[in-house]
């Protein structure tokens, strides 16, 4: 596992250090930082279909759930609902549920799938090749995990996406950004000090890789839009503020002009798409409303004047739950660790605005840079409980993302619908020992409590 000491490696990068000292660690870094958990495979199930019997549902909206039921998937789909016996059919797959509860598969809304197993260090440094086969492995446990979908919102996930649908590596359905579009010196920028000025249509590492793009006016952010568009981008994330994980910019600056992100918002509507983006502060939050921005992501510093505007426009805040649980990619006393504190200490506050208000709120984890805190993606979300009821946050990281995930239109990969367990809707779908509209701490040891997987009708884990 990598140390907070060697995630400070990177940083000497910015304290005068030679830039050649990054890979002198690498391979120690490197051999450190790889997963261990096998990846998923599709187990063999009946060409019929499969047939969940005497299970108590819950259907991703209710608070409850039903009342003993059986339910049966053929092809991809949720074909019937029933309370009354199902007849079963030859080579339909039977699980016998026993009681226990059927819930849509997770959806997890912001999400990083090449760059939360490894650190910073190895992605700015690594063969894309290399870091391509360890986001394959992380897409793989993740959907062990049970997260059937992901909203990916910044990085080269167009390879790993068609490589997930053709049925060659396990893992989630994406939904993916591609390049972060950031302006210089913003959150996306990852280039060397030594490496500014740039030189005229220069690219920097992260833009060679499709991890980032630069763009500093209004037609540059129109074309780096149009690019990740063109690429196979369901939206566009842009950075509207500072962030933790740079090292150039405080937390509190906005980024971009109002018309440089309304020339992104122009293109992805053009799609039928739309943008969401990094900001944290009232003023990078305004500023992204005002060009018509649909999703405000973090928002953890944001004051109730700001969080009523969001709820006039209808407009979605997908937020995280962010605290300080001891787990850091950063070194105490760091800089990047001292804008993380400043951050988290807005969290009770926002989640607190979020329901004064009736917001269209999302879930998601944001993990970077740390194959031990992507392994708790599941203890994120049991974690809601500090603000939410567990029939609440369920319905969040099911339902509601799923509505989020249509925003995307006609973009969207995936026809169907999702997070929900009703006839014809798509079979992502999870069998849990024990009911976690009580007890959410269920969803955090998926290993021992996830009994039955399936995404899109094929069931990947049946201990049963």
């Amino acid at each position: 596992m990598v140390s907070s000491d060697q995630h400070g490696f990177l940083r000497t990068r910015f304290s005068g250090a030679n830039p050649c000292l990054l890979f002198a660690g690498m391979a120690l870094v490197l051999a450190m930082s790889l997963p261990t958990v096998a990846s998923a495979q599709p187990a063999t199930v009946g060409s019929a279909g499969t047939l969940f019997q005497d299970v108590r549902i819950f259907d991703g909206r209710s608070t409850t759930l039903s009342a003993p039921s059986n339910v049966l998937v053929k092809g991809n789909l949720i074909e019937r609902i029933s309370t009354a016996p199902i007849a079963t059919e030859p080579g339909v797959t039977v699980i016998a549920g026993g009681g226990r509860t059927l819930m849509p598969g997770l959806i997890d809304a912001h999400t990083h799938i090449m760059f939360n197993s490894l650190p910073q260090v190895a992605l700015l440094t690594a063969d894309i090749g290399f870091v391509n086969i360890v986001a394959s492995k992380a897409a793989g446990d993740m959907l062990m995990r049970g997260f059937t979908s992901i909203r990916d919102l910044g990085g080269p996930s167009f390879g790993l996406k068609r490589a997930i649908d053709a049925g060659l590596v396990a893992g989630p359905r994406i939904w993916p950004s591609g390049a972060m579009i950031s302006q210089t010196g913003g959150h996306g920028d990852f280039r060397l000090p030594n490496e500014l000025p740039a030189a005229p249509d220069s690219f920097g590492y992260a833009d060679r890789i499709g991890a980032a793009a630069i763009a500093d006016d209004e037609a540059t952010v129109r074309k780096r839009a149009r690019e990740q568009l063109a690429l196979g981008a369901t939206q566009l994330k842009l950075m509207a503020g500072g962030g933790v994980s740079s090292n150039y910019d405080p937390l509190d600056v906005a980024q971009f002009t109002v018309p440089e992100l309304r020339a992104a918002v122009e293109a992805a509507e053009n799609w039928g798409t739309y943008v969401a983006v990094h900001a944290y502060t009232p003023r990078a939050v305004r500023q992204a409303i005002e060009a018509g921005v649909k999703c405000i992501d973090h928002g953890n510093l944001l004051d109730d004047a700001t969080v009523k505007l969001m709820a006039d426009k209808g407009v979605w805040w997908s937020m995280q739950p962010f605290i300080d649980d001891g787990h850091s990619a950063f070194a105490e006393g760091s800089p990047n660790r001292i804008k993380q504190l400043a951050m988290y200490k807005g969290t009770d506050t926002a989640y607190a605005l979020a329901r004064k208000y009736n917001i269209k709120t999302a879930w998601g984890t944001d993990i970077l840079f740390d194959p031990k805190v992507a392994a708790m993606q599941g203890q994120m979300l049991a974690r809601m409980v500090r603000w939410y009821t567990p029939a609440e946050a369920l319905k969040m990281a099911t339902s509601d993302n799923a509505q989020l995930l249509a925003l995307s239109g006609p973009r969207s990969p995936y026809p169907g619908q999702l997070g929900v367990i009703e006839a014809g809707a798509l079979a992502d779908l999870i069998l849990v020992d024990g009911d976690p509209t009580k007890d959410l701490e269920l969803v955090a040891d998926a290993a021992k409590n996830f009994l039955v997987i399936m995404k899109d009708g094929k069931i990947y884990k049946n201990e049963l």
